[in-house]
């Protein structure tokens, strides 16, 4: 059995910046990555000033990868919309990019990467994992990076058959919708859920949505859900119409609101491992960075895992209450009714709740 400094479950944002810190600090990690090659994720795209300030720090350069300027927010619902200016400026890019960049500065750093490896289940125990094929790994430190998805024998203790279903797709944007959305991030608001849209660098216009699964069971599946939607939200059945949407895809069970606040020794939970914050804030991408450089921290240190978990879970505390909150607003009438009345008439406010949700100091 092979044994490493530090092995790590999962090559996405939080995987690769927990890489890079360790590479700093003359720790050589193994990062085991299920995909062989880039592919897009159901969540990300949007990346706020402080997951710029993050990649920064870690030598990636948003702008220079086509990263599509964001400077505003539009709220839109069945029946009224607000827009305001965002406290700072933000950028869209697809997690295709973003990840495969982040996996080749963490290797050019001297970390070792392994494409398309499944890992199929881990010993918390013997911070030993298992691949298909049967290969074993073990790691003085093991980091679970492995997102929203969960690894046999290290889920997180939560059930999640009550969460929201989270789904993404593509728009080929016309030239009306790239106006329309150029330098925006539109938010359509409705029972049980909401949308996310914006341009990427890559010409898309990513679609994330997040639905309550009682109202993905009442329409009966996805596409009888797009279309009962459709028929609510009128602004977001004209940029279905005008976008060419693709083929949809999944994750089940998305537990928004959880916090890791133990662990066991030398086991490290980062990104959605750690942390899932609610989409409408847009901070994923940020937590995912900002705790994979702090497990990073922590390792080199010689601090113990359950030190690094209860310091992250208490950082993470306010922007995760601040996203739940705006999230339940959202996602049930009266409430979004007033929310979007105030919003428009004191757009500033707006800007306020997403300085709430942010992970950075």
């Amino acid at each position: 059995m092979q044994r490493v400094p530090a092995l790590i479950v999962g090559g996405g944002p939080a995987g690769s910046a927990a890489a890079i810190g360790l590479a700093r600090a003359g720790i050589r990690a193994t990062i085991l990555e299920r995909q062989a090659g880039p592919q897009d994720v159901v969540c990300g795209g949007f990346l706020g000033w402080d997951a710029l300030a993050a990649l920064r720090s870690l030598g990636v350069d948003a702008a220079a990868l086509g990263a599509r300027p964001i400077s505003r927010i539009r709220l839109v619902s069945a029946d009224d919309q607000a827009e305001a200016a965002l406290p700072r400026a933000a950028a869209g890019l697809s997690r295709r990019t973003l990840d495969a960049v982040l996996l080749t500065a963490a290797e050019a750093a001297g970390a070792r990467v392994r494409r398309g490896e499944a890992v199929r289940s881990a010993d918390l125990g013997r911070r030993c994992v298992r691949i298909d094929g049967g290969e074993e790994l073990e790691g003085d430190a093991l980091l679970l990076a492995t997102g929203k998805h969960e690894l046999r024998g290290a889920a997180r203790p939560r059930d999640t058959s009550a969460d929201p279903i989270g789904l993404r797709t593509s728009l080929t944007p016309s030239p009306e919708l790239e106006r329309s959305l150029s330098g925006v991030i539109e938010l359509h608001l409705f029972d049980g859920g909401y949308a996310g849209l914006l341009l990427q660098e890559d010409g898309k216009a990513n679609l994330c949505l997040s639905a309550a699964r009682p109202r993905l069971k009442a329409a009966g599946g996805i596409e009888k859900l797009i279309a009962e939607l459709a028929h609510e939200l009128p602004m977001l059945a004209e940029r279905l119409r005008d976008g060419q949407p693709g083929e949809w895809s999944a994750v089940s069970g998305v537990p928004y609101g959880w916090r890791a606040a133990t662990t066991t020794s030398g086991i490290y939970r980062v990104g959605d491992q750690a942390v899932v914050i609610a989409s409408l804030a847009g901070d994923g991408i940020a937590i995912a960075l900002t705790s994979g450089k702090a497990a990073a921290e922590a390792i080199a240190d010689e601090q113990e895992a359950e030190d690094y978990q209860r310091a992250f879970s208490r950082q993470a505390r306010r922007p995760i209450e601040a996203a739940e909150a705006l999230r339940w607003a959202a996602e049930h009438p009266a409430p979004r009714r007033i929310a979007m009345g105030v919003l428009k008439r004191a757009p500033r406010l707006t800007g306020l709740a997403a300085l709430l949700t942010r992970i950075g100091r």
